[in-house]
């Protein structure tokens, strides 16, 4: 049963958001927008805008009485596969051996439409309790995953980007399917549900080794076919994947121009991962203003490598944030950007909390041409809001206590929360959590 937000409701808090992308290691930027105890205005579902709280409201708005916590846009997850909660926190494989030992059995079992329906439901449940109220995703390999996942997220007035997963080779019994029939499962999952609601369409190609040829030239056909599709996939994560990649396309100059000559770079392409890159790669991602899905958890779990942020900004290509669970080991978005900082830190950098959440919120939000959208909380924007305890346990509360400058409260925050902090979130204006139940769909 669809759920209407209140007419006109203000959300009591501290409210933080960016109104530009922070520099580099800039802790006290001129991009934060902090405003501690204001009211923020919703109405229809949309932000309308913010005012102190100590300026009365009138009779007409429905008070949510947050002070004291933190809100914050709702994260946006960019690279993130929904039927594998069923392998997280596996134990002992690098990335290749890790799928054929794990992620297949589990992705398998998703042609049964029970089973998808179920997981669908499950998964989206599971981000909006962790803080993340959009993602892109990696569905399976069966249309009827994909079309459960877009049936759920509309449901709970999700902005979702997904597709059928495309796997023609190198891939088990019931995971594979073909150029034609994929061709077929695309454009009508395209038809159905493609710019519907909050809904949008992804080409999603598994990673080229899975891919013969002709299904990737029919992908790259797929992403002009309609206005607004994006394009997702896996680039140059492993060092063995790169060159199993350079063995099957041995034409192409790298793995990203493997996708290159299938037409498979655009603006609406999200890249996960990108660590084993080139500059000459990076320019070609530039030049295609296509988005890099850093994963540091599943980066760092699986032993893949540790991801050039500062060279990717250097570059000029727009860097998001992702919990690529399975291989990442939490959908918190939060401890996600503590090991982001700490892939930075292995190199030298330090990742500020402006830089990390920028990522994960109208960064990510604007990489995927959905600034006008999600990710602030600008007036204009759709109402995906999340608060937070600022604190929660006596070691966070004491950190929180004596920290001074809000980048070290802000950043200590980052480094010991995680979906235990979260209080609320609205989804489109919607509360679809209050501390320990997702309200029903």
């Amino acid at each position: 049963m669809a759920v209407s937000p209140p007419p006109r409701q203000a959300l009591r808090g501290d409210l933080l958001d960016f109104t530009a992308a922070p520099v580099w290691g800039d802790t006290a930027s001129t991009a934060v927008r902090y405003r501690p105890d204001h009211h923020l205005l919703v109405e229809g579902g949309r932000i309308v805008g913010a005012r102190p709280a100590a300026e009365p409201l009138d009779p007409s708005w429905s008070v949510a009485d947050h002070r004291g916590h933190l809100i914050l846009p709702g994260f946006i997850d960019t690279h993130v596969h929904s039927p594998q909660l069923d392998v997280i926190a596996s134990h002992g494989t690098a990335l290749l051996d890790w799928l054929d030992t794990y992620t297949f059995p589990a992705e398998r079992r998703y042609a049964d439409p029970a089973e998808a329906e179920a997981g669908a439901a499950r998964f989206l449940d599971a981000l909006i309790t962790h803080g993340t109220t959009s993602a892109v995703v990696f569905a399976t390999v069966h249309k009827v995953s994909a079309d459960k996942l877009f049936e759920a997220a509309r449901a709970r007035g999700m902005r979702l980007i997904t597709g059928k997963v495309l796997m023609d080779r190198h891939a088990p019994d019931g995971l594979r399917d073909d150029v034609e029939q994929a061709e077929r499962d695309c454009t009508d999952l395209i038809d159905r549900w493609h710019g519907v609601d909050r809904l949008a369409y992804a080409v999603t190609v598994r990673f080229a080794p899975t891919s013969t040829p002709e299904q990737l030239a029919m992908a790259g056909r797929l992403c002009t076919s309609r206005p607004g599709l994006y394009m997702q996939t896996h680039v140059a994560e492993n060092v063995d994947e790169v060159k199993w990649v350079a063995q099957l396309f041995p034409e192409a100059r790298s793995y990203l121009d493997v996708y290159a000559r299938a037409g498979l770079m655009n603006a609406r392409g999200v890249f996960a991962h990108g660590i084993w890159l080139d500059d000459t790669d990076r320019a070609l991602l530039h030049d295609h203003q296509a988005l890099i899905a850093h994963s540091p958890s599943s980066n760092l779990f699986l032993g893949s490598g540790l991801f050039g942020w500062r060279a990717a900004e250097a570059a000029g290509i727009p860097v998001a944030v992702a919990s690529d669970v399975g291989g990442g080991t939490s959908l918190s978005i939060q401890r996600n950007l503590a090991d982001a900082y700490k892939v930075q830190a292995m190199a030298g950098e330090r990742l500020s909390a402006w830089t990390a959440l920028h990522a994960a919120t109208r960064g990510a939000a604007l990489g995927l041409g959905l600034g006008d959208e999600i990710g602030s909380l600008e007036a204009g924007g759709v109402a995906d809001v999340c608060v937070w305890d600022w604190a929660a346990g006596p070691v966070a509360q004491r950190r929180h206590e004596v920290a001074i400058a809000l980048h070290e409260k802000v950043f200590a925050w980052m480094t010991l929360s995680d979906e235990r902090n979260l209080a609320a979130a609205y989804v489109a204006g919607v509360p679809r959590h209050q501390r320990g139940a997702v309200s029903p769909c």
